[in-house]
């Protein structure tokens, strides 16, 4: 299966995930649903950063984190979140639309504490470390935005606020 194969399902969740990011409140960044969990902005900018993962991890064999640490990039604004988001979609997609079979079936691994922490074919590491990686965080961003009054997008069909909407209309 090459890179092209993986368009639809890719175009599909983040397409999904930048209309939740769409919804975020900014005057509520700072809000944490408890003191262990990540801040709306914190979680906003962390799903901006997960399509920017993509080129990188097809493009290498090894991201030793010991070697080069992971510095996270944390836009201040709603807008600069969609539009780092934006930049990582576009780019991610150009590297799996040009990923063919071979390229999905090479080894990657992430070396962390000089452990090995995942090492799995790329194809794999696309399906787990991006694009489920993408849906987990979004399910949580969907619990943020419900929880502060924010109507919650159907990612897969209508929520209870389309219910809603549509009995008032």
């Amino acid at each position: 299966m090459d890179g092209s194969m993986w368009l639809p399902e890719f175009d599909h969740e983040f397409g999904e995930t930048r209309k939740a990011l769409e919804r975020v409140p900014e005057d509520q960044f700072a809000w944490s649903p408890h003191e262990k969990s990540w801040s709306l902005h914190d979680l906003a900018a962390h799903l901006a950063e997960v399509p920017h993962w993509t080129a990188p991890t097809l493009e290498t064999d090894t991201m030793d984190l010991d070697a080069e640490p992971y510095e996270r990039v944390v836009p201040e604004t709603k807008e600069a979140i969609l539009a780092h988001f934006d930049a990582g979609v576009e780019q991610a997609r150009a590297a799996i639309a040009q990923a063919d079979g071979a390229k999905l079936g090479e080894t990657w691994r992430m070396i962390h504490g000089g452990e090995v922490t995942i090492e799995m074919p790329k194809g794999a590491v696309l399906r787990s470390f991006i694009l489920n990686h993408n849906v987990h965080h979004r399910a949580q961003l969907g619990v943020y935005l419900r929880l502060l009054g924010v109507p919650v997008p159907g990612h897969y069909g209508p929520t209870a606020d389309d219910i809603e909407q549509a009995a008032e209309a």
